[in-house]
């Protein structure tokens, strides 16, 4: 293969690190760590590529992909730092993102906060306009009154638009005047309308996604805006593509006009490559679980497959409690997300429990032994004093004794214990928020944890995925290759998709065959023309999806359907296949109660399983020298004993050894404690497992 424009480049940008992942031709990959800039994340971006190109000895004219997941949009959501948005939306009706859904998600908190709308109650502005649930025009569109709202707009220095009417996703024709109105006016400004976000049943929902959308929209435009005049400057002229939430590819073009989808894009690289590794393995039943700096990430995986929501909370007032946040209605990968990181910080509560995050150190300071200002103990630090990190082997210099400082000075002396003991405190608790978060996640779907197994990557999750999967009773463990930047590792994997949905209520016994293969037509139309854009050449498939409920339900249920034109003889076939999932799901199903569909769905594709190396026959026996030998705490047995480390570079297939051994690589440290065993599998795998008796 010809060597011009052959290299792949994914980019991940997290609350600690930013990594970056160069694949060659040949399937070899060069990885590359830095801490994240905050206040200026492009710049990182820019030092990476230059980096990763130097260590791997190529030019940037070599380059045909870049991939990049950020978790921007979503911190600017939950820290408020977006765009100052006004929001247009039918008279009578601007009060809709406060009313909300009139619940109350804590029960007995008589003073319970919810996450406040993004828009003030000034900058709500009402139209008169309004259209009937069938989408006819009830009354007209008022121009005068939207030329009123650029008055307002004006004098309170409104930088980004949303629009949203009542049944603006039946008929879009009056969001669609109303932009081009406030385009002649204000051609400035960014405007969403919420027909083209979030064109899908449900009032407070799609304007809350539209207004999201506007939020962040200038801020993800400047900053993807950045990113491309940079690439130009280095002469990079290969595609640049970004991974939305729900783990598909999509072109900047699209990232800056609807930049909500890129709401959870970072996590959804880890799902994506635990998903193949789980389809690779033929494991029916896995958990993902990505421990970065900042966060863990939990994800479902069944049969190859994450779970996938059409909606998403950010902002949450309460952590964990559904409805405290701001509903989005886009594709996103299922995940948990926890604040235990490397860098989460420990404290002591009133009680004098050591308690583990939501806080963390970040890139700056950082933990104490970054020796980078930071004067808190965190899970790193614990780590390192406990000997489960291999420091040659970290990004930058660490410094034990700083760590061990921190650790002292707010846990052990307060408790009067040792600092070795107060380190393994704060391991412990943090392992038990994972397996407790973890279980709990489980409940929610009605399913159990025990027997799956864990797939573990990230900068951490080597360190305690044998601890995690012990309290999980997970079946093995599985470190992949290339561990510490498994999420942009994912991102190479992830293939170009784009999904379309429009809202279409009909019963089932009285479908428009017409205008379902017509509305099908327009999407599929909608779909190819943004896919195809992120893949010209790729093989691309097609799924499509109806969300269906009994008559008088309030929730509904997404059932996949066969991708070919509407014919009467869909009808029972329909019913059929709503009744053997609500069966599923429910237990039983209703006897002659009336079927309705509400939305229909459509997921153009590309297939990428030809990326996926193919699994060996795995050897009988390897063997491998240990490289050095380190102090390593065993907590069973209460001592430092001397732990065996291997180079995970000289593992080869059909190598296996026994705890306590480390097992060191770029950028992480996978440990093996006493009562397991590990090997390498034929896709360079490291696979624990608990060991006979």
């Amino acid at each position: 293969m010809n060597s011009e424009n052959s290299l792949r480049l994914a980019i991940d940008i997290g609350g600690t690190f930013t990594d970056l992942v160069l694949e060659t031709p040949e399937k070899e990959y060069i990885s590359h760590k830095l801490l994240t800039n905050h206040d200026n994340p492009e710049l990182g971006i820019l030092a990476g590529i230059d980096n990763v190109l130097k260590k791997a000895k190529r030019s940037p004219s070599e380059l045909s992909l870049i991939v990049h997941g950020t978790t921007l949009a979503t911190n600017a959501l939950i820290q408020r730092r977006g765009a100052k948005v006004a929001f247009l939306t039918t008279e009578g009706h601007i009060d809709t993102l406060a009313i909300a859904r009139e619940e109350r998600f804590e029960q007995y908190d008589i003073n319970i906060d919810r996450a406040q709308p993004l828009v003030p109650r000034n900058l709500r502005i009402p139209i008169t306009e309004r259209l009937t649930r069938d989408g006819e025009v009830f009354v007209g569109l008022n121009k005068s009154s939207i030329l009123k709202a650029l008055k307002t707009i004006k004098k309170e220095a409104a930088e980004s638009i949303a629009v949203g009417y009542l049944h603006s996703y039946i008929n879009p024709e009056h969001e669609l005047e109303t932009r081009k109105i406030l385009k002649q006016h204000r051609p400035d400004l960014d405007i969403s309308i919420s027909s083209e976000v979030a064109p899908e049943i449900r009032e407070y929902e799609r304007f809350s996604t539209t207004v999201s959308n506007a939020y962040v929209q200038p801020l993800m435009a400047s900053y993807l805006g950045k990113i491309k005049a940079g690439l130009e400057e280095k002469d990079i002229k290969s595609p640049f593509l970004l991974i939305t939430s729900g783990g598909g590819l999509t072109t900047l073009e699209t990232a800056s006009k609807f930049p909500i989808r890129l709401v959870e894009s970072g996590p959804a690289g880890g799902a994506i490559l635990a998903s193949k590794l789980s389809s690779q393995l033929g494991s029916n039943a896995s958990l993902s679980f990505d421990m970065g700096g900042t966060t863990a990430k939990l994800c479902l995986i069944d049969s190859g497959e994450p779970r996938i929501s059409r909606q998403f909370e950010v902002d949450r007032s309460y952590r964990f409690k559904k409805g405290s946040g701001l509903p989005l209605k886009i594709p996103v990968i299922e995940m948990l997300e926890i604040g235990a990181g490397g860098g989460s910080i420990a404290h002591l509560d009133k009680m004098d429990r050591i308690k583990v995050g939501p806080e963390s150190a970040g890139s700056s300071p950082g933990p104490a032994c970054y020796n980078l200002g930071g004067n808190k103990p965190t899970v790193t630090d614990a780590d390192l004093f406990q000997g489960k990190m291999v420091v040659e082997n970290f990004p930058f210099d660490l410094n034990t004794d700083h760590g061990r400082e921190a650790i002292n000075k707010i846990i052990s002396r307060n408790l009067g214990i040792p600092d070795i003991d107060s380190a393994l405190g704060i391991t412990e608790v943090v392992d038990e928020n994972m397996a407790g978060a973890a279980k709990t996640h489980a409940a929610e779907y009605g399913l159990d944890l025990g027997e799956r197994d864990l797939i573990a990557f990230g900068g951490a999750a080597p360190i305690h995925a044998a601890s995690l999967g012990y309290k999980l009773k997970a079946k093995r463990i599985l470190i992949p290759k290339n561990a510490a930047v498994g999420s942009a590792l994912g991102f190479l994997l992830a293939a170009a998709s784009y999904e379309v949905v429009r809202s279409r209520h009909m019963n089932l016994l009285e479908l428009n065959l017409e205008v379902i293969n017509r509305l099908y037509e327009d999407m599929r139309d909608e779909a190819l023309a943004i896919v195809t854009l992120a893949a010209p050449k790729a093989m691309l498939q097609e799924v499509r999806q109806i969300s269906m409920r009994y008559s008088g339900q309030g929730h509904e249920l997404i059932i996949k359907i066969p991708n070919e034109s509407f014919s009467e003889k869909h009808v029972q076939a329909l019913r059929d296949l709503f009744e053997a999932e609500y069966a599923r799901v429910y237990g039983h199903k209703l006897r002659n109660a009336k079927i309705e569909i509400l939305s229909w769905m459509l997921t153009i594709f590309e297939d990428t399983n030809f990326r996926l190396p193919k699994s060996k026959p795995r050897r009988h026996e390897s063997h491998a020298e240990p490289v050095s030998y380190q102090k390593f705490y065993e907590s069973k047995t209460r001592e430092f004993i001397e732990a065996p480390v291997y180079q995970r570079e000289s593992i080869e297939n059909g190598f296996s050894t026994k705890g306590p051994a480390i097992i060191a690589e770029e950028q992480t440290t996978t440990v093996v404690p006493v009562g397991f065993k590990c090997y390498a599998d034929s896709l360079g795998n490291i696979v624990l497992e608990k060991a006979d008796g």
